[in-house]
């Protein structure tokens, strides 16, 4: 039995950090869960030379395992511990771009870029198509994608992505800022925007774009999917095949700035009222055997009536470790997630 010490990644935010121990040990324990057939053992919080470490064992690990391990939200390094010393496990992350991708857009109530691949992480193995996260070929969807985040946090991973936000505001500056970036990067890609027509009127905007991490892979077709659509999230099935994606991962309406709904009958602040009509949409455009990831403020809805919400949609709400996620971000927002699955 092999004892290992991984090297939590430092996070600018604050009060994050301070959660950030707890939500490791939680994110690793739905990693032992899914995939790692429960190798992991004693997965505790260890200081190391004055530093915090999340430590556990386990017998030798595989290539596979540390594939997995890699993508953990808060790997920054990985050990093997041999007495005292401490041997480097090189890490082998899946990621597809750089991590500018994710850190260069900067506004106001964007969500943490750790939390936001975490909360991605879980989804996708609760799934029954967890093995495959490690050869891209997933196709995740953003309900209330705003300014895209977990968009591109699924494009680093190497999955197509698709989103659905109803500020049209959100869905330019993503549009600008996907087009810059992919320019600027020189990445190899196709990207058209524009409104979408049903009836002979508009009842939303699109970007699609077609990008490859290399010209060699766009040349030969292995290219990656964006679609994001400017429209109501209750309307996602009118974009959207049914049993087209493998996950959904939305951050729910915090009941401070964010809403759903169309203009007309106003912005939606709350999420149970969200749920209760946008997630029977969701649950028809997951495939059998998908998952939900969803992230939200427990000062306006209690963990059990939102479950409730998505039972009544058809989903099985997972408990176990996918229920020790709770921290608090500020004073009005203590975050939580719910995981949920579609039967197959």
């Amino acid at each position: 039995m092999g004892e290992y010490a991984l090297l939590m990644l430092p996070s600018a935010n604050r009060v994050y950090a301070q959660a950030a121990v707890d939500l490791t040990l939680a994110e690793l324990a739905v990693f032992n869960e899914a995939v790692l057939a429960g190798r992991l053992v004693d997965l505790t919080a260890a200081t190391i030379g004055g530093v915090g470490y999340v430590t556990f064992e386990a017998d030798q690990l595989s290539e596979r395992d540390i594939r997995f391990l890699s993508n953990a939200s808060a790997a920054y390094a990985l050990f093997h511990r041999e007495g005292e010393l401490l041997r480097p496990v090189p890490l082998q992350r899946v990621d597809q771009f750089d991590d500018d991708l994710i850190t260069i857009p900067k506004y106001a109530g964007k969500t943490n870029e750790q939390f936001t691949k975490l909360l991605l992480n879980v989804t996708v193995l609760a799934s029954a198509f967890a093995s495959s996260a490690l050869d891209g070929s997933l196709h995740v969807l953003d309900p209330l994608c705003g300014r895209g985040t977990t968009l591109n946090q699924a494009l680093t991973y190497g999955f197509d992505a698709a989103g659905i936000d109803l500020d049209g505001r959100d869905v330019e500056a993503y549009a600008t800022f996907i087009r810059t970036y992919l320019q600027r990067k020189r990445i190899k890609h196709q990207v058209e925007y524009g409104p979408v027509r049903h009836n002979k009127r508009v009842i939303g905007h699109r970007l699609t774009a077609t990008l490859a991490p290399t010209r060699e892979r766009y040349k030969a077709g292995e290219t990656l999917r964006l679609d994001v659509v400017h429209a109501d999230t209750t309307r996602a099935g009118e974009f959207f095949r049914p049993s087209s994606f493998h996950v959904l991962v939305a951050d729910a309406p915090y009941g401070v700035q964010h809403g759903s709904r169309t203009v007309a009958e106003g912005l939606r602040r709350d999420p149970l009222d969200l749920l209760t009509v946008a997630a029977p949409v969701w649950v028809e455009l997951l495939r059998p055997g998908g998952a939900l990831g969803l992230s939200w403020n427990t000062h306006v809805a209690r963990r059990d009536a939102a479950a409730a919400c998505l039972r009544e949609a058809g989903l099985e709400v997972l408990d176990g470790p996918y229920a020790r996620f709770q921290h608090r971000v500020d004073q009005a927002i203590t975050r939580d997630i719910l995981v949920a699955r579609r039967p197959a």
